[in-house]
């Protein structure tokens, strides 16, 4: 499998959305209207990051969001 290295704050900002989207998808009448916003904000910050203009596409997305999946469940020293 070809590894890719993404900008940490791109893998920083897919993690956030992974977790605002379970915090929507968990109590969906809750403060549905805050995670909607931050959902958008976040997928925004992502799918219009600097990274990908620089490597020509975004045909990588899935790369990150697999990477991103894997930073978040490995446990924190």
């Amino acid at each position: 499998m070809e590894q890719h290295i993404y900008p940490t704050d791109l893998v920083q900002a897919q993690i956030a959305c992974h977790r605002a989207y379970r915090a929507l998808a968990a109590d969906p009448r809750g403060s549905s209207t805050t995670w909607r916003r931050r959902l958008l904000h976040l997928s925004a910050r992502v799918l219009f990051h600097p990274y990908w203009a620089e490597t020509g596409g975004r045909a990588r997305l899935e790369g990150l969001r697999r990477q991103a999946r894997a930073l978040e469940q490995t446990p924190t020293a």
